[in-house]
């Protein structure tokens, strides 16, 4: 058993490790949509310039360079530093929820911190993406699959039991229900619209939502939650605009899976009961 006071040491520490992440998700977010490798150097997108260590500090250097390229003047992106902001939050958030004090902090807790930290990462690259430049990479989605049921394995190997321990059984399924029920609904929803409503991106979103998450309540729960937070998101824009504007709905169901890790337990017993009775 670890003591409290490391327990409060890695509080800050998980939240560092958020940051730099952020960092490294803002990279992905730029290159991703472009298919570019990941491994170059960070350059101003301006004058070219290789970006120094001393300038990738994640947030301050946002800062101390008021938001400008120290060689050209050229404005950096705001949304870098909310990224990293964001990024470091969730590490946080996912860990305290998944290793809620220093009696679970073990090497279990610790790797399903990791893996869903790590998935989480994914839906705030997806999301971005998805808004900007209106696709869903698959290195965010499908390609992500095996590394859900390889996490889920891992997991069950470490003796892990806390919130969100599904079993590999239950991620095989979520995966294959998750795929299967989304690509049903984009058929049915193209021969009755006569265009496609549900890109096959969702699809394979939803599926790699299934591998984390299992299907009962996980995937279904968010399905649910991300149809509705679509939904209001659409009404409001198009009372906004006064016309009906494409609306992505990764973000929706990305928000709604994040949700789900961190305050899922709590609102499913609480309000779907039924659902709860399924979760193993």
């Amino acid at each position: 058993m670890m003591s409290t006071d490391l327990y409060v040491l890695f509080q800050p520490f998980v939240l560092l490790v958020g940051l730099v992440i952020g960092s490294f998700l803002n990279v992905c977010i730029q290159r991703l949509p472009e298919d570019r490798s990941l491994i170059p150097n960070s350059a101003c997108e301006s004058c070219g310039t290789r970006i120094q260590a001393y300038d990738l500090i994640p947030v301050a250097s946002y800062l101390l360079l008021r938001g400008k390229c120290r060689h050209c003047d050229a404005p950096i992106g705001g949304h870098l530093p909310l990224i990293e902001a964001l990024t470091g939050l969730v590490s946080w958030l996912v860990f305290v929820k998944l290793i809620p004090d220093a009696a679970h902090l073990d090497i279990a807790h610790l790797a399903a911190w990791g893996v869903y930290f790590g998935f989480c990462s994914l839906l705030i690259v997806l999301s971005y993406v998805d808004i900007k430049h209106r696709i869903i990479p698959d290195q965010t989605s499908i390609y992500a699959i095996p590394f859900g049921f390889a996490a889920i394995v891992l997991l069950n190997q470490l003796g892990y039991d806390g919130w969100l321990a599904i079993g590999w059984r239950q991620s095989v399924l979520g995966a294959l229900f998750a795929g299967g029920f989304f690509k049903a609904a984009a058929i049915i929803a193209k021969a009755m619209a006569g265009y496609d409503t549900l890109g096959l991106g969702d699809v394979k979103l939803v599926a790699m939502f299934g591998a984390f998450l299992g299907v009962f309540p996980g995937v279904i729960w968010v399905m649910m939650l991300g149809s509705i937070l679509g939904s209001v998101v659409g009404i409001i824009a198009t009372i906004v605009l006064r016309r009906r504007p494409w609306m992505p709905f990764g973000p929706a169901l990305a928000a709604a899976a994040m949700f789900y890790v961190v305050y899922g337990d709590v609102v499913v017993q609480g309000f779907f009961p039924v659902l709860a009775l399924w979760a193993v």
